[in-house]
């Protein structure tokens, strides 16, 4: 009688787990993370510069990525004209300055 209830056990094959589930979720938990983590904070970053930026005006004194002090004497459509010493101007684009002197 046990054997054949063990028989019986045997002959009922075992129910795989789904291999598309088991395979996409762990995806899709990297892909949130991934975005949480990367992508949603940069937006929020660019978002604020772009603020910044439009913020500015003649006359402001601003740091560009490279460290130069200027002041912003005309502001174009993507770029700034900005004195960096008497009577020497510079043409910079708007994404290189990273804030206010």
């Amino acid at each position: 009688m046990h054997f054949i209830s063990l028989a019986y056990a045997a002959a009922q094959p075992a129910q795989p787990p789904n291999p598309i589930l088991s395979t996409v979720i762990p995806f899709a938990i990297i892909i949130v993370v991934f975005y949480l983590f990367l992508i949603l904070p940069q937006q929020k970053q660019r978002k604020k510069h772009k603020e910044f930026i439009e913020s500015l005006q003649k006359g402001d004194m601003v740091i560009t990525s490279s460290g130069i002090y200027g002041k912003i004497k005309n502001i174009g459509e993507k770029d700034f004209t900005i004195e960096i010493a008497e009577n020497v101007n510079i043409k910079i684009l708007k994404d290189n300055i990273i804030s206010k002197a």
